[in-house]
């Protein structure tokens, strides 16, 4: 076990016997990427500024109802649109 964070030859020839060998490409592509999609239409990422206090609020809420920040600003969202 490595508790450092430097790479050692062990763990070098383990990446290219691991690369050699090849790689399944198929396997590989049905991992897909990132995060798992929420629904049939891609989301869009849009950047909100939040006050000190805000973003405290929002960390206050998110913990209680046991809710990531994206969680609870889109409930707060569909409470807003409701």
């Amino acid at each position: 076990m490595v508790t450092e964070d430097r790479v050692t030859d062990e763990q070098i020839k383990k990446w290219a016997d691991e690369a050699e060998a090849g790689y399944d490409v198929e396997e590989l592509k049905r991992r897909g990427r990132g995060r798992p999609g929420r629904g049939a239409e891609p989301s869009q990422v849009i950047a909100v500024r939040l006050t000190a206090e805000e973003l405290a609020a929002l960390d206050a809420y998110a913990a209680r109802e046991h809710l990531s920040r994206s969680e609870a600003i889109r409930r707060a969202l569909a409470g807003y649109a409701a």
